[in-house]
């Protein structure tokens, strides 16, 4: 069976068509702006999976989305598949599960794109096995999805573990980025809060130790908290500023440091396998998706 596949981010919209085992078969990418100019080029897409003139096999069965939030995640919510309170003004209130399934009446699967991404890793990246992860993107934004007794988290929404409040590193002054809470773990630690503290992009940072060093601290803090909370198997790592992959030995340094052997568990004395990069090449939000909807279609039955 085929299945479609959108992650549905803050810059960009990727579409995609895959099959039950994972694979990635047909994917385009779609700018994101606004509502009225992003959806129909979406729903285009996936529309011409379900043309009545395609065998039944080329067909798409059922589409999954992970999306960018604060997203409604609540099935029996009144605004379930809705697009929240999020910085990008023109999406807030946005019914996305509810203008796909109008537009192309087949089951919808739907979670944020930080679950979708552990989803992805947790089926065929470096989380399969476990029962209990952790998956945290770190660029632009920084959000958290998590994996407890083999079910991805919701609650009362999600988790929102990008807005833990961070205890200042001493010597940093710097006020904080994010506009709700300054100096939480996205305030203090995504991309643009480097940007803003030290007057480049990260790309432009790479040889400047001491700026790895603080960052390292901040999610290093992040981590701890996290792993006393949640006692995940794996932590895994994704997004932009993680691609400046000196900072994964200092993370884990720090994360053994603040732990300080109050916890001894067989994971944590593997570092490099408790913190770990994600496995999947870039395609693991997509190929979360991909299961969302396998899973979508599979609840039809």
């Amino acid at each position: 069976m085929l299945y479609g596949a959108l992650e549905a981010g803050g810059t960009k919209m990727i579409c995609a068509i895959g099959n039950e085992n994972g694979q990635i078969l047909d994917q385009t990418s779609i700018p994101t702006s606004t509502p009225d100019e992003t959806m129909p080029a979406v729903i285009e897409y996936f529309k011409a999976k379900i043309a009545p003139d395609l065998p039944e096999e080329d067909r798409i069965v059922a589409l999954g989305i992970a999306c960018f939030g604060p997203v409604d995640v609540r099935p029996k919510s009144k605004t379930y598949g809705y697009i929240l309170n999020t910085p990008k003004i023109p999406w807030r209130n946005f019914p996305m599960v509810q203008t796909m399934q109008d537009a192309l009446n087949i089951p919808v699967g739907f979670d944020t794109d930080v679950n979708g991404s552990l989803l992805g890793e947790a089926t065929w990246g470096c989380a399969q096995g476990l029962t209990d992860a952790v998956y945290f993107t770190i660029g632009t934004g920084i959000g958290m999805g998590a994996m407890s007794g083999g079910n991805l988290i919701h609650g009362m929404l999600h988790p929102e573990a990008g807005h833990l409040i961070m205890s200042r590193v001493e010597g940093d002054n710097y006020k904080g980025h994010c506009p709700n809470h300054a100096a939480c773990f996205e305030g203090m630690a995504s991309g643009p809060a480097i940007q803003d503290r030290w007057g480049k992009p990260a790309k432009d940072l790479k040889d400047m130790p001491e700026v790895w060093e603080l960052e390292a601290k901040y999610i290093a803090q992040a981590l701890m908290d996290i792993t006393m909370t949640l006692s995940p198997q794996k932590i895994i790592l994704g997004g932009g500023v993680m691609s400046q992959t000196q900072l994964f030995p200092l993370v884990r340094k720090y994360v053994a440091e603040y732990i300080n052997d109050y916890i001894t568990t067989k994971e944590l004395r593997n570092m490099n396998a408790y913190i770990t990069p994600a496995a999947l090449n870039g395609n693991q939000g997509i190929m979360g998706a991909i299961k969302l909807a396998v899973m979508a279609a599979e609840a039809e039955a």
